[in-house]
């Protein structure tokens, strides 16, 4: 089992700035964050290969940067120009494949407030 550890959310001004850090408890392939509206499904932020390659949803392309360190086993989410409709609980996302199957893991979350 892998465990996901989330940090760095909390309560910021509109146009601020907030980097969330997630920690696995070994290396991921896929690591990500996903956010969830009150009453909405989660949805694709942004995700990184141990490789480097990203994905970013179209709403905070150019604002927000996912990045990892691979040693540490540890991805960020940098958040700047920080909108009230960014205000969402994230999660942290790993995907990973082992023998030909696919497994995917999901931190605790944690809610990020942006007001106006």
């Amino acid at each position: 089992q892998v465990q996901l550890v989330e940090s760095g959310g909390g309560l910021v001004q509109a146009g601020g700035s907030l980097r969330l850090s997630c920690v696995a408890s070994r290396n991921i392939f896929r690591l990500g964050w996903y956010r969830q509206f009150p009453g909405k499904q989660r949805e694709l932020v942004a995700t990184i290969t141990t490789g480097g390659s990203t994905d970013y949803a179209d709403s905070v392309k150019g604002r927000f940067t996912i990045s990892r360190d691979n040693a540490k086993n540890t991805v960020y989410l940098q958040m700047n120009s920080l909108k009230p409709e960014d205000t969402a609980v994230y999660y942290c996302n790993g995907r990973t494949t082992f023998l030909g199957r696919n497994y995917e893991y999901w931190g605790q979350g944690t809610q990020v407030t942006v007001s106006s």
